[in-house]
């Protein structure tokens, strides 16, 4: 029996994970359930997955929050709260499930992987903002990442066959759905509301990577998540549109072969596979009734609709701290978005400006990285007139 966290449980993944479990309860014994969040409705399901998990602490992130849970929870369940609790949450578990939203999941990131912890990675930001930090981590305390994307569960799939990726790779090819604006006509995506953006055509996800997914910066993202996870260069990883679905991505190889991972959309396939690796258990999430697939198109992102995929390459090409300030603006911009203080048709301007602020800087440390999110954040506020706020 496998021990697990699961860390931003009460979100869109932490709650498939949890289904995915319950699944196969003779495999998991859930020893931490945390939560960043402290509303009332997040609260009722972090209580209600203690009943059905029976962790040996429940972690949240505000004092009042954990006093809240007093006596909600089941007999013996540890309460914790606040910021070392959270990133405490990654110990004791040879199974780390990230799944907290943005920047904040760093600390997780990184205390899974110092306690040489599998990680199964959902908090893309923290790998795109802290890669050189995140990989250190992973060096030094011999951990592992299994991503739970499922673009990059996708391609973990497809190097299973291969000996040595870095001479037998010739390309990663990172699929997009499109989002809900793939054919939008320009002056129709000036008016586009928090609304339209929200009602992806594929995927129910929470409301900032469903932004992200409709910008495309979600896949921009996930070309340097791609690079940091798999060391293939940039110029070695491309992204299609595929409104199906899908297939989720796919690897040529350099003998002309490619190989692809293709499911009917389901998250409970790529975390399965992250909390089962290297096996794979009979739970069939996704599975496939091929005579209902009439097609599998394919094409290329449009460049103007899509600016910030564009954006994200080049900071991946910059290195050093570049990832970690354009995530930390695009989350203010993504933000200012979702408050309706910018149009969506913004957003990339918003990051855009804030790039330009960017000089090269290192990404050693931390330290490094929290001030280039800072520096970020405060350049993207500006953008679109407010202050921001750093955690």
């Amino acid at each position: 029996m496998r021990t697990v966290s699961l860390v931003g449980s009460t979100g869109s993944i932490g709650r498939q994970a949890v289904d995915v479990i319950l699944g196969r309860p003779d495999a998991f014994d859930v020893v931490c359930l945390a939560a960043r969040g402290a509303t009332r409705g997040s609260l009722e399901v972090l209580i209600e997955q203690s009943r059905l998990l029976h962790p040996q602490r429940v972690v949240v992130g505000e004092a009042e929050a954990a006093a809240a849970l007093q006596g909600q929870l089941p007999a013996g369940v540890e309460v914790g709260h606040g910021p070392e609790a959270l990133s405490g949450s990654a110990l004791g578990a040879e199974v780390v499930l990230n799944g907290v939203v943005g920047f904040a999941g760093l600390p997780v990131t990184l205390a899974a992987l110092r306690n040489g912890a599998r990680l199964a990675l959902a908090n893309k930001e923290s790998l795109i903002a802290g890669g050189p930090v995140v990989n250190a981590a992973r060096r030094q305390g011999g951990g592992e990442i299994v991503p739970v994307d499922s673009e990059h569960a996708a391609i973990h799939q497809c190097l299973r066959s291969s000996l040595d990726p870095q001479a037998e790779v010739a390309r990663l090819v990172i699929t997009a759905s499109g989002g809900p604006f793939r054919t939008t006509g320009a002056e129709e995506l000036k008016r586009v509301e928090v609304a339209d953006a929200l009602d992806h055509p594929t995927w129910a996800m929470g409301p900032k990577i469903t932004v992200d997914s409709s910008t495309l910066m979600n896949k921009g993202l996930e070309v340097i998540e791609a690079h940091e996870l798999f060391g293939i260069s940039l110029e070695r990883i491309e992204v299609l549109v595929h409104p199906q679905s899908i297939v989720h991505s796919m690897v040529e190889f350099s003998d002309g072969a490619t190989l692809a991972q293709l499911s009917m959309p389901d998250m409970r396939l790529p975390i399965a596979y992250a909390l089962s690796y290297p096996d794979r258990w009979p739970l069939p999430f996704g599975r496939i009734d091929w005579t209902s697939i009439s097609q599998l198109d394919f094409e290329p992102p449009d460049p103007a609709r899509f600016r910030c995929l564009a954006l994200a390459y080049e900071a991946g090409r910059l290195g050093g701290c570049a990832p970690a300030w354009l995530s930390a603006a695009n989350e203010v911009a993504v933000a200012a978005f979702l408050d309706g203080r910018i149009r969506w048709v913004d957003i990339a301007g918003v990051v855009e400006s804030a790039m330009e602020a960017y000089g090269p800087r290192p990404a050693e440390t931390v330290e490094d990285v929290l001030d280039a999110d800072a520096s970020g954040r405060r350049r993207a506020a500006e953008a679109v007139g407010v202050r921001a706020e750093v955690a």
